[in-house]
């Protein structure tokens, strides 16, 4: 089903409801960024026709009839545009989105894998389209300048025809249980209200994790079940109940333990715990060969401090964590939506 690039906000964070099967991440430096005499007004109309061009693009790949497709239907082709702090600073450094991400342990990655000017998500239930789309848009970036800093590809598991929602992760668990849902949900947790320069734009945090798949499976299937908080086989909560029955945090066993241990995932990262609101996460698996597999994990959120405050937390403790090792890292603000009548990135550049 056709999903329209169009609208108030950009399509790729809640739409499809559902996320496709496939995805391609990249990042990439703009000219200008960084440079002495930035911002200025050379910068800002050099990244605004280029930003500009960049949704111009996207529209035409996500309209359908585009020959960089070859003739392929874009089926629910979403692409996904957002600018690092280092635009967003450069225009007003008082915007959401103008903060770095700090360091967070277990980080193993080169300089060229941290932050980055633009980041541009392709996704479509077909691979090809992905690639196709991805290639194209690279390519015209590279036209206009812009260097390329890393790319990934990722992929996921088909939601059940009758239990649309999280789907299982290379470690075999459902991923995502706790997310905001509903409109009111949504726009509490993940859209800007204002300013207008941003306002129906959101805060987005890409981290690639690499994950020790084999030894976290080599445990016992309890120990898993613990270190997660939640039963593999659906996903309840340890503390009881169905799938998408509220963690209870304070349940305990008749000899008094926390039915979701202290350093459980689920707990760590629980918005009753980390003091934060919540994440709207919607990431991918990937595999880059038997050595580099993991979890690229992607979350939208109104404030930064959501996802700091959640990852600091599991930094202090959470039996996850020791599995994974981060390779690349980056916020980007993803802008507010657009049409052919209001091109993308005019609210910010204005």
């Amino acid at each position: 089903m056709a999903v329209s690039a169009r609208g108030s906000r950009q399509a790729g964070v809640d739409r499809p409801a559902q996320p496709q099967q496939h995805l391609a991440l990249s990042v990439h430096d703009l000219p200008g960024v960084g440079q002495p005499g930035a911002p200025g007004a050379d910068f800002v109309r050099r990244n605004t026709h280029l930003v500009a061009g960049l949704g111009t693009r996207v529209l035409a790949l996500t309209q359908g009839g585009d020959a960089a497709l070859g003739g392929l239907p874009p089926g629910d082709l979403t692409v996904t545009v957002g600018v690092g702090p280092r635009v967003v600073a450069a225009v007003d450094g008082g915007l959401p989105g103008a903060v770095e991400l700090p360091a967070f342990a277990r980080e193993e990655m080169p300089d060229a894998a941290r932050s980055g000017d633009l980041m541009v998500q392709v996704c479509a239930s077909d691979p090809q389209v992905v690639t196709l789309a991805d290639g194209a848009l690279r390519a015209w970036l590279r036209e206009h300048s812009a260097a390329p800093r890393w790319e990934q590809y990722g992929f996921r598991s088909p939601a059940p025809r009758d239990r649309p929602g999280p789907v299982r992760n290379l470690l075999g668990f459902l991923d995502g249980m706790t997310v905001p849902r509903t409109p009111q949900e949504l726009a509490r947790e993940v859209w800007l209200p204002a300013p207008d320069r941003v306002r129906g734009g959101t805060v987005a945090v890409v981290r690639r994790l690499r994950l020790d798949v084999a030894r976290f499976l080599a445990q016992d299937l309890d120990q898993q079940e613990r270190a997660i908080g939640r039963r593999r086989e659906d996903g309840a909560p340890l503390s009881g109940g169905s799938p998408d029955a509220p963690l209870d945090l304070g349940a305990k066993s008749a000899q008094g333990r926390y039915l979701v241990p202290a350093l459980a995932h689920a707990r760590r990262a629980h918005p009753n715990a980390t003091g934060s609101g919540l994440m709207l996460r919607r990431g991918y698996s990937y595999a880059n060969g038997p050595d580099d597999r993991g979890l690229l994990f992607i979350c939208f959120q109104r404030e930064l401090r959501t996802f700091v405050a959640t990852q600091q937390r599991l930094d202090d403790g959470d039996e996850l964590s020791r599995f994974a090792t981060a390779t690349a890292s980056g916020t980007f603000l993803v802008l507010p939506g657009f049409s052919a009548a209001r091109p993308l990135g005019a609210s910010l550049f204005s």
